[in-house]
């Protein structure tokens, strides 16, 4: 009688453990996805900068880690069926670009000017990569890249393709030219790093991981050698069987 109330009781059981695993599930998910809040952000930017470019003739929006997905969507009207296109710039100072991507830079703003004129132009924007670490960490974005992005209203997947440009030779002629050809001439994105339908944005990690590289960057190349050493270390210590373990620390102590 006792046997048959347990196995009554077992689907019960099962159902309320799932429960649980899904609550705690639940929980690590929104720990992940406002991880980014509990650290600092690193990044530098200038608001009224960033004003006055986009007020400016050239309409040009700096995109920070806190409003690049706002100022994409700003654009785009619910039920819209054609994409909004914006066209990103990942540009850098010395730090990641070396002092190259001043010529980038110019042909990149002489073509926002001449967009800013046409109506059905891509819509303009700039991420600096020594500005917005964590950002082109969360892009997995390197310096000298012309992004292009095809933005729809949410939940809809997002297209992007992107073009390494040439930082010694490109001019202002050189982009205008790529209008309209961002599937032809441009790589399309299908990584883990995408930004809307990567795997690490659908799981809310992209932040968090954007920090540790960001982090990892800031070891000097001794440290980042030193904890690998004592993580292998350390695996090893577990991993040997307890005799040979044992022995090991008397070959050690014999050696001392």
């Amino acid at each position: 009688m006792r046997f048959t109330t347990l196995v009554a009781a077992l689907p019960a059981l099962a159902s309320a453990q799932q429960d649980t695993f899904g609550q705690y599930q639940a929980q690590f998910q929104n720990f992940l996805g406002n991880f980014g809040s509990y650290i600092p952000n690193p990044g530098r930017h200038d608001p009224v900068a960033a004003a006055e470019a986009k007020a400016g003739a050239m309409k040009l929006n700096i995109l920070t880690l806190d409003n690049w997905k706002q100022t994409l969507y700003e654009p785009v009207k619910e039920g819209q069926t054609e994409p909004e296109e914006w066209w990103i710039l990942t540009t850098g100072n010395n730090k990641t670009c070396f002092g190259h991507c001043d010529r980038v830079e110019q042909a990149f703003n002489e073509t926002a000017a001449k967009f800013a004129l046409q109506t059905n132009a891509p819509h303009m924007g700039m991420l600096n990569c020594d500005d917005q670490p964590i950002l082109c960490n969360v892009w997995s974005a390197g310096v000298g890249w012309l992004w292009s992005f095809q933005m729809l209203p949410e939940p809809a997947p997002i297209e992007i393709y992107k073009k390494r440009l040439n930082l010694t030779t490109v001019t202002s002629d050189d982009l205008v030219a790529l209008q309209g050809k961002h599937k032809t001439e441009f790589k399309l994105e299908e990584s883990f790093w995408h930004p809307f339908n990567g795997k690490a944005a659908e799981l809310g990690l992209s932040v968090p991981l954007a920090y540790l590289l960001w982090g990892f960057n800031l070891l000097p190349s001794w440290a980042f050698m030193l904890i690998i050493s004592f993580f292998s270390r350390s695996m090893m210590w577990v991993l040997v069987p307890g005799p040979r373990r044992n022995e090991a620390g008397n070959n050690n102590n014999n050696s001392g």
